[in-house]
């Protein structure tokens, strides 16, 4: 019998995400419920966003929930190496064999045509994707341009018309028209793979039988099945599983929900209440019970157990369960030690006592002073911005415009925060300090403290955010149509649009 194989393959371009664990969760219990292995494979041929730092935060964010594996880059394995990066060599070799056999071509349009194509495809209602420009060039021409130095990426073909049928653990028998399928970039115009190739090629080599992810893939899958025939090769198992929501239905999102596994961590969760609260999402245990760990999560696991709507992610819930682990599973002596463990953080202190050390007479006084850096909520109300001598309106926009600024840093520290919110002040007509009250209210509860902008690089972006989304909400929150008009003034004075990760 074929020994089952899954994987989680995490983009090393952010915060490690909630729903990396979520999946992640899923996969190793149903490899090692069948006697199998889970792999960590990095997914980093995007060279502008891949980092080290977010694949060093990824590992030890799975590795703090006990989700570990069998292979990856830091533990290797016989299917190395596991980070995509590395393999480059591998995809060059199989993309020859496509256009060998002219099942992917050579594409040199520019990213100015594409842009045309695009918007006039909007205007004119019709499906948005490539147009096949470039998909019967003679050879002639293609060598002449590659003489001449043009950049090009390489794309696959795709049938022009019927549909492609494949079959999902969860959905069953599911059909799709390959008019809705586009010729995908393979190739990128750097020479790394996209996804959509590199995923394939490596879960082939790296013998993956059951590739359990996201809903989110499920329309990509006919690419994936298509290079599977062009290379031959027999496609694994596919099983693609809910999106975890918001309380209002909507796909998880930072901006309504706090997704960084950090997060979480840093607010002291425990790590076997949050991947019990996930494995609870979209699948219960035979019996019914709330309460499990990984290894009875495993025992009893079962994919067809998995429900297809959408799972909601509450928080409420998850500090019912978080609150239930550290009443029942903890002694007192065990209480005090994790306890100490979290407020007392040797790195935490060594960046706290700097910030109030001149600021107090007698120990007592440090309590009061960073109380606001131990809590998950600081209290708001509405009224703890009646002192402020700034407008409704102008609050929300120094706190949604502070926001979008810090979530594209590139470098979380004191002096580009700084920088941020001095030249944030002076793009709003603001006095600093003017402009700093509001951020002071929303970090830590008080009209006076710590440097606030010491204490927002302290707390770090997840906090931030959380802190200044409650904000927010206390004040009456954001409509739809004041959400649009921040928006383009944002984009007006600073030239840039936004993305949501």
């Amino acid at each position: 019998m074929t020994q089952i194989r899954t994987r989680i393959a995490p983009s090393p371009t952010g915060d490690p995400h909630v729903g990396t664990a979520y999946i992640a969760l899923f996969n190793r219990c149903f490899a090692h419920s069948n006697g199998g292995k889970f792999i960590l494979r990095v997914e980093d041929t995007d060279r502008v966003r891949s980092s080290k730092n977010s694949e060093s935060n990824i590992i030890e964010s799975l590795n703090w929930l006990g989700l570990t594996w069998d292979e990856g880059p830091d533990v290797g394995g016989e299917y190395g190496p596991y980070r995509q990066s590395e393999r480059t060599k591998i995809y060059s070799e199989h993309v020859d064999t496509l256009l060998q056999n002219k099942k992917a071509f050579r594409c040199f349009c520019t990213s100015e045509r594409l842009d045309q194509l695009r918007k006039h495809q909007l205007q004119e209602k019709t499906q948005v994707g490539y147009d096949g420009h470039c998909l019967n060039l003679s050879d002639e021409e293609i060598e002449s341009r590659l003489k001449q130095g043009e950049d090009y990426v390489i794309r696959m073909k795709v049938p022009e018309s019927g549909d492609c049928e494949f079959y999902d653990l969860l959905r069953e028998n599911v059909s799709i028209s390959w008019s809705q399928v586009d010729m995908q970039v393979l190739i990128k115009s750097d020479g790394m793979p996209t996804y959509h190739f590199a995923n394939v090629v490596d879960d082939h080599l790296m013998n993956i039988t059951h590739v359990i992810r996201g809903e989110e893939w499920i329309n990509s899958l006919p690419k994936h099945l298509l290079l599977y025939e062009y290379l031959g090769w027999e496609p694994p198992i596919f099983c693609h599983m809910p999106l975890l929501r918001n309380p209002d239905k909507s796909k998880l999102s930072k901006r309504k929900n706090p997704t960084s596994i950090g997060y979480y961590e840093d607010m002291g969760y425990l790590p076997e209440a949050l991947v019990n609260y996930l494995g609870m999402m979209g699948w219960t245990m035979p019996s019914g019970e709330e309460k499990f760990s990984i290894q009875e999560m495993t025992n009893n696991f079962d994919i067809n157990r998995v429900s297809l709507g959408g799972p909601v992610f509450d928080l409420e819930k998850l500090n019912w369960l978080n609150g239930k682990y550290i009443r029942e599973e903890m002694s007192d002596s065990e209480f005090i030690k994790k306890y100490t463990q979290w407020a007392f953080d040797s790195e935490n202190i060594k960046n706290v006592i700097p910030l109030v050390r001149e600021r107090v007479d007698k120990f007592s006084d440090v309590v009061d002073l960073t109380s606001f850096f131990l809590s998950a909520d600081v209290h708001l109300k509405e009224d703890s911005f009646s002192k402020i001598k700034l407008d409704r309106d102008k609050i929300l926009r120094v706190l949604k415009f502070s926001l979008w600024r810090l979530e594209a840093l590139e470098s979380w520290d004191k002096e580009s925060i700084h920088k941020e919110f001095q030249m944030l002040s002076g793009q709003m007509d603001l006095k600093f300090r003017e402009f700093l009250s509001p951020l002071f209210v929303a970090v830590t509860g008080k009209y006076v403290s710590i440097s606030v902008i010491e204490s927002v690089t302290v707390l770090g972006i997840d906090i931030f955010r959380a802190r200044t989304l409650d904000a927010i909400k206390v004040l009456g929150g954001i409509s739809k149509k004041m959400e649009k008009t921040l928006l383009s003034e944002y984009q007006s004075l600073f030239k840039v649009g936004l993305t949501e990760k």
